[in-house]
């Protein structure tokens, strides 16, 4: 038992360690690729990377890494040692292939923003085709929507390694730790001083704009990668027949759940009340079935981000 739990957790570890690679790799891409070209910035150091690189020529790798090293030393100081070895390995990782991607690829856009001028085609009068290279015409918002899946298939698989994006966060966690304003909020308010910053040296209000549809398209990525496409519902079920509901959930269903007892707010009266969490499929079953076993119940059905426990994934061990 000890050998086989020893190769699983070794399988973890290298799986891990992949996702981690692969998640720096794609964040870099994503970066040099598609969102300098087009002059985005995205939050956290390497958007900030992205508008000093523009102004001031010089790599976004080394822009970046001057940042993410003093804050990731004042972080552990001012914190404690939260980040661990892996955000450690992602800086680095992403560092190093921002780097070669600068120097192999340098900052041409994947979907062309380039000089669009008027040629002659045989058989035709003049026709629009782009001047240098580049697989698409200019698009902002096509460049906008695949920068976005990538950032967050990146960062939801550096998540997944047990890794965290660093960067710029301590800079939130920090003020967390003084203010006391949430941390939530915090993220929001330094990510966008970042993103405004594209507005006050560029004076163009499209890129502050396309860079929040990138930080929206890539948190609802990242939330996929990491949670995965299986979506619950948790349902609260205030009935009089709370027996034949729970035969059904447990019987029909195959789930569990909870029943809890409480007084109605108008009558006073003591009421049973079940607390269940299914699946899509289980919730749209159990609430078509709710009509003919107690016609009179109330329900209140929750989206659930994440659930743990026994019948759905395993409590995490740190």
């Amino acid at each position: 038992m000890a050998i086989t739990n020893t190769n699983k957790n070794l399988k973890n570890e290298i799986i891990a360690y992949v996702m981690l690679i692969v998640g720096s790799a794609l964040f870099a891409i994503g970066d040099v690729m598609f969102v300098n070209p087009y002059l985005m910035a995205p939050g956290g150091t390497y958007g900030l990377s992205n508008v000093f690189n523009t102004l001031w020529p010089w790599k976004i790798s080394l822009y970046a890494i001057c940042m993410d090293i003093p804050l990731l030393l004042i972080g552990t100081w001012i914190l404690g040692p939260k980040f661990g070895i892996k955000t450690i390995i992602s800086t680095v990782l992403i560092f190093g292939f921002t780097y070669l991607l600068e120097i192999w690829w340098g900052y041409n856009p994947v979907i062309h923003d380039g000089t669009i001028v008027t040629a002659p085609v045989e058989g035709l009068s003049m026709v629009q085709i782009p001047h240098d290279g580049g697989f698409f015409v200019p698009d902002y918002f096509l460049n906008t929507v695949v920068a976005g899946l990538i950032y967050g298939l990146a960062i939801g698989l550096i998540f997944r390694s047990g890794a965290t994006s660093g960067g710029s966060d301590i800079i939130s966690m920090i003020l967390h730790k003084y203010t006391k304003i949430s941390l939530g909020t915090l993220v929001m308010i330094v990510d966008g001083i970042i993103t405004l910053s594209t507005l006050v040296a560029f004076g163009d209000i499209r890129l502050p704009i396309y860079s929040v549809i990138v930080i929206y398209i890539e948190g609802k990525v990242i939330d996929l990668v990491v949670e995965g496409m299986k979506s619950y519902k948790t349902m609260f079920i205030v009935t009089d027949n709370t027996e034949a509901v729970r035969d059904y959930v447990i019987n029909e269903l195959k789930r569990g759940g909870t029943c809890l007892t409480g007084t109605g707010l108008y009558q006073g009266n003591e009421r049973k009340m079940l607390y269940v969490t299914l699946d899509r499929a289980d919730m749209v079953k159990l609430k078509s079935n709710l009509h003919r076993i107690d016609p009179k119940a109330f329900v209140n059905i929750m989206d659930s981000a994440e659930i743990l426990g026994t019948g759905f994934r395993a409590l995490p061990k740190e």
